[in-house]
């Protein structure tokens, strides 16, 4: 069994949000895409929002997916809310517009990622899947809560369908309780320490502390072992295989040429984007 290791830590700062006042984002995912692919980014949003002021607005999105995940709080929008342990993933694909309103208080901490699609599907057609927190898969031992958001994990199945391998798990461990956990040696892993520090190897990752795991190109499973500090831990993982495609990428979109990014700005503003609220039944999937 290949064992899992850490290859490096970091500790993202705190950045003025695009929101404005309320909004602090902490930008999880760095190194430049041959590094982290298919993880294109990851920012962590904290809000407390607490005027009237509408913030935000419909925006273009093609080439990827967004992968959204509310930690605590809630978020109210004008068209999609999310309150702590809603999961949302949106394949942008060929393009979609997609919403993110918010005009009222509003206190909550979201993780959102782009994804890279495989090259093969990068311009499928737009599609929504919504987890909400009462229907994720939970596994649960003495010292021991999972909730799996995407993949498979420790014998349970998330029913979120993935064009990108794509496993996103949130852990808590009670203090000092160790666990092992496999996954495939091929997918690049990163985890997120939430609260408390976690321990792997010789390695201690302490909170709001990234830590990336080494990666391996065999097929085959691989052990990561971990185990909680003296106060406990809470942490979320995220594993996925990578594309090996190459990505370019331009404000809201991810293509494979410049030409194709041109070619969606265009679309764009010639109205042909459909928004993803007028998407068909068959391309909204809630759980």
């Amino acid at each position: 069994m290949i064992q899992r290791s850490v290859t490096k830590i970091y500790t993202p700062p705190n950045e003025r949000g695009f929101l404005g006042g309320g909004h602090i984002a902490r930008s999880v995912v760095t190194g430049g895409f041959s590094q982290t692919d298919p993880f294109i980014f990851l920012m962590d949003d904290m809000l407390d929002k607490k005027d009237h002021d509408p913030a935000g607005g419909p925006h273009p999105h093609a080439g990827f997916e967004t992968v959204s995940l509310l930690i605590d709080g809630e978020i109210k929008e004008r068209l999609e809310s999310m309150k702590k342990g809603d999961f949302q993933l949106m394949t942008a694909g060929s393009g979609t517009i997609h919403t993110e309103t918010i005009d009222g208080p509003t206190k909550g901490r979201l993780f959102q990622m782009w994804l890279s699609l495989p090259k093969v599907n990068r311009w499928v057609t737009p599609r929504l899947q919504i987890l909400p927190a009462e229907r994720v898969p939970t596994f649960n031992q003495e010292g021991v809560q999972l909730r799996l958001y995407s993949g498979s994990l420790v014998g349970i199945h998330s029913p979120v369908q993935n064009y990108t391998p794509l496993i996103v798990a949130e852990f808590e461990l009670q203090p000092s309780v160790a666990y092992p956990v496999q996954f495939p040696a091929n997918y690049n892993a990163f985890l997120y320490v939430i609260s408390g520090s976690l321990e792997i190897g010789t390695q201690t990752i302490n909170q709001d502390q990234v830590a990336w795991l080494d990666l391996f190109e065999e097929q085959t499973a691989s052990e990561l072992r971990m185990q909680a500090g003296e106060a406990g831990v809470r942490f979320v993982l995220y594993a996925a295989k990578p594309t090996h495609d190459a990505i370019v990428s331009h404000g809201l979109f991810i293509a494979n040429t410049p030409e194709e990014i041109k070619d969606l700005y265009s679309q764009y503003r010639s109205g042909n984007l459909q928004h993803i609220a007028a998407a068909s039944d068959a391309q909204k999937l809630i759980y």
